[in-house]
C-alpha cells in the first residue's frame, strides 16, 4: 500500500509541477496572484523559474515511471521542496504575510515532504519483496 501510494503521490507531484511551470512560463506575471503589471524584470525572472519548476515536475515523473521509484530521488526531490517552502518562510519573516493563496502553497510545502521523506523506500522494499531479495539487498543487487 505504501509502494502504491508513493508512486501515485510522485505522479500526482510530477504532473502538478510541470503543469504550474509550464503555465508560468506561458502566463509570465499572469500566473503570480496580485503581480499582474510586476514589470518585465518580473516577468521575465517567473518565465524563467517557471521553466525550471517544469524541470523539477519532469523528474518526479522520471522517478514515478521507475521500477522501483528510486528512494535516493525521492529524498532529494523533497528536500528541494522543502527548500522552497523555506524561502517562502524566510520571506514572510523579511516581508510579512504574502497573498493568501502563497499561504496555501507553503503548507503544501511544509507537509508533503516530509509524506514523501516517509514513504521514500517503499516501493525499493516491495521491490525486494517481490523479487525474493533479502531486506539488505539493493533492488539492483542479485
Amino acid at each position: 500500500m505504501a509502494a502504491r501510494t508513493l508512486r501515485v503521490l510522485a505522479w500526482a507531484m510530477g504532473l502538478a509541477c510541470t503543469a504550474i511551470g509550464l503555465f508560468h512560463v506561458v502566463a509570465g506575471n499572469l500566473a503570480i496572484p496580485g503581480e499582474a503589471d510586476a514589470g518585465a524584470t518580473v516577468d521575465s525572472l517567473g518565465r524563467f523559474l517557471g521553466a525550471v519548476f517544469a524541470g523539477y515536475g519532469t523528474a518526479w515523473l522520471w522517478a514515478a515511471r521507475q521500477d522501483p521509484v528510486p528512494a535516493r530521488v525521492v529524498r532529494w526531490l523533497a528536500a528541494v521542496f522543502l527548500l522552497g517552502a523555506a524561502g517562502r518562510l524566510l520571506s514572510l519573516a523579511v516581508h510579512g504575510w504574502p497573498q493568501w493563496f502563497q499561504v496555501v502553497l507553503t503548507v503544501i510545502e511544509l507537509v508533503l515532504p516530509p509524506v514523501f521523506l516517509w514513504l521514500a523506500n517503499a516501493d525499493e522494499r516491495a521491490f525486494r519483496e517481490r523479487s525474493g531479495q533479502g531486506a539488505g539487498a539493493s533492488p539492483g543487487e542479485g
